[in-house]
């Protein structure tokens, strides 16, 4: 074939020569470079040292189980000794502060301030996953597995989870430190080789888990198991490397997430395409958030979801207000326990967070639609809560990897999570959520006025539950995936059985618990839920209270006023003056600051037996 000459002149052999050596040296260089960069020594030491941790922790954790039912303690040696030796290897690896802050991780990071924050992932990301196979840190599922398929099931998908865990988080990290040494990585390589590990994780937890399922033991499928896995993966590259370009995560500081001036609100606006979020009318969700102002930690959070009742039937959702299908136009509330004044709510100097309620599905909904012919409402109010609350950890995480000393890990978070009224509903049906996946272990939850009482008819909470956890729209809401795995039957959605479930995996430590509120008195509760009059709810409230009282983690503020209230901690004079057996709303809240092992529930008779007729005194013993 005749070539043309294109004004380039062919190289001879020796130029051949040349060039191959010279590349070979440009190579050598490079290498010799990369060698010689203490920084990027540092920051690949680290993604391998937290990658072998969870691999050491999620062994010891499913030998734990098996020995004894729960997870390990923060003392077991094998989890002392996997947290040791990735200490001492990142002060052998990393050196000196100056090498840390080169690498990237922040300027105010210290090797010790590195070392504690791998750690705390470490152990977070291995609890998770764990609390995830086996019901939780006091391994409820574990315990109802009453024949060897089950406990099969269970121990198979702990073990390919945590597998899949570190497979996914090593291929990611690699592309990452491909980028890192000048190379290039191969995306498409990369997204093959996960969904390979994917593929392998759900073939064995799936052969293990035929009968039972594995949704029958902890409510996730196998599908959705592993993706949470994947999910983690991205956290623990996040962790690892403070800039993990080419990679697009979904956890940790991203261009995605931007800076917020500290002490004033910003509405927050998501993306659906990127969060998976929606509003009931179809418009994106959006919601508030307020750092904690200069000089207090960004890392304290109250985290509060606005009420607006519930509908179910096509009847009762086109009979709602259509600025209830939306989040744009609401704004925080800034009185009671939401104050910035100290003097009113001791959070004053909180970071706050407003999630706005515009599904009608009491924050649980897990993404389908109840279309009718009058009416459509999309149901994401559990997928907008998680969606938020990971925001939230991204934007922390951002902050505090600008400034601190050890930055972002779960254990770093103090956080209050509640909400009024169908917020306080999810607040109940979410706290395990905080607790189990983000692993923010100091969280406490405060239900306002949602006692979820079911009133023993066939229209009652118990039942309507029945028709909503399924994935079967007009009325199933899919949100059964999203359900704790220790309390996932229809009656947990019953405010006292749920609790009952959820007691023994709380006080891991002394800010872990529920602080329940509400009026002895409350129309707005008595119509919700479907009680016959306010007499008969009253009464129910009453020995509900006593069933449950003593519950560990679980504790009482339920004034006996006598005239109705519906919500009571975001009014400032009530909650700074409404006093119960000796203490108001602000002192009870700030005891649980000061001491948290001290918190006693706050409970009084009152006068509701002569000021209403019907009404009986409380079955067990309370203040008079």
């Amino acid at each position: 074939m005749a070539s043309r000459n294109l004004g380039l002149t062919r190289p001879s052999g020796l130029q051949r020569s040349s060039a191959i050596l010279a590349l070979l040296v440009v190579a050598s260089v490079s290498r010799v470079a990369f060698a010689a960069d203490p920084a990027l020594k540092c920051e690949l030491a680290a993604e391998k040292l937290l990658q072998a941790c969870i691999k050491k922790v999620t062994t010891a954790s499913a030998k734990c189980y098996d020995a004894s039912g729960h997870d390990c303690t923060a003392s077991a040696p094998a989890v002392t000794k996997a947290l040791s030796q990735l200490n001492a290897a990142i002060v052998k690896k990393c050196g000196s502060d100056g090498t840390v802050r080169s690498a990237g991780y922040g300027a105010a990071m210290t090797v010790a301030g590195l070392s504690k924050r791998l750690q705390g992932a470490c152990v977070a990301e291995s609890a998770s996953i764990a609390a995830r196979s086996f019901g939780g840190p006091h391994g409820a599922a574990l315990a109802s597995a009453d024949t060897d398929t089950k406990l099969a099931c269970l121990r198979a998908a702990h073990k390919e989870g945590a597998k899949l865990l570190v497979a996914a988080a090593k291929t990611n990290g690699k592309c990452v430190a491909a980028t890192r040494k000048g190379k290039v990585c191969d995306m498409e390589k990369t997204a093959a080789r996960l969904a390979s590990a994917q593929a392998e994780a759900l073939e064995k937890i799936e052969g293990a888990c035929v009968d039972p399922t594995l949704g029958s033991l902890v409510t996730l499928t196998p599908t959705q198991f592993a993706a949470k896995a994947l999910e983690q993966a991205e956290c623990v590259v996040a962790y690892g490397h403070p800039h993990p370009a080419p990679l697009s995560l979904r956890c940790g500081p991203r261009t995605s997430i931007a800076s917020l001036p500290r002490g004033q609100y910003t509405q927050v606006t998501l993306d659906e395409t990127e969060f998976g979020t929606r509003c009931g009318d179809g418009s994106p969700l959006s919601f508030w958030i307020r750092p904690a102002p200069a000089g207090q930690p960004i890392e304290n959070v109250v985290f509060a979801m606005q009420g607006g009742g519930v509908c179910i039937f096509e009847g009762d959702c086109a009979a709602v207000n259509p600025g209830l299908f939306e989040s744009a136009s609401d704004l925080p509330p800034t009185e009671g326990i939401m104050s910035n004044n100290s003097s009113v709510s001791p959070f004053a100097n909180y970071t706050k967070v407003y999630l706005p309620y515009c599904t009608q599905d009491v924050f649980i909904g897990g993404g389908t639609t109840s279309a009718w012919s009058s009416v459509t409402v999309h149901r994401f109010g559990a997928i907008n809560t998680r969606a938020a609350l990971r925001y939230v950890r991204d934007l922390v995480w951002k902050e505090l990897a600008a400034t601190d000393v050890e930055g972002y890990y779960p254990a770093r978070m103090r956080v209050m999570f509640g909400g009024f009224s169908a917020g306080a509903f999810g607040t109940l049906y979410n706290y395990h959520y905080l607790l189990d996946d983000l692993q923010w272990d100091r969280t406490t939850a405060f239900p306002d006025a949602a006692l979820a009482l079911d009133n023993g008819q066939v229209l009652g909470i118990g039942n309507l539950a029945l028709l909503v956890i399924p994935a079967t729209p007009p009325l199933g809401w899919g949100s059964g995936p999203y359900l704790p795995p220790y309390c996932f039957a229809g009656n947990c959605a019953v405010g006292p059985v749920l609790l009952q479930k959820t007691s023994p995996r709380l006080l891991e430590v002394p800010e872990q618990r529920l602080m329940i509120l509400s009026n002895q008195v409350d129309d707005a509760q008595v119509s919700t839920t479907y009680f016959a009059d306010t007499p008969t709810w009253v009464n129910a409230m009453r020995t509900a209270y006593c069933d449950t009282a003593g519950l560990d983690g679980v504790n009482y503020f339920l004034p006996p006023v006598s005239t109705s209230i519906h919500v009571i901690s975001t009014d400032d004079a009530r909650f700074t003056t409404l006093s119960v057996d000796g203490q108001t709303m602000y002192e009870w809240f700030a005891n649980l600051l000061a001491d948290p092992n001290g918190v006693v529930d706050r409970v009084e008779e009152g006068a509701l037996t002569t000021d209403i007729a019907g009404v009986l005194p409380f079955p067990c013993a309370v203040a008079p």
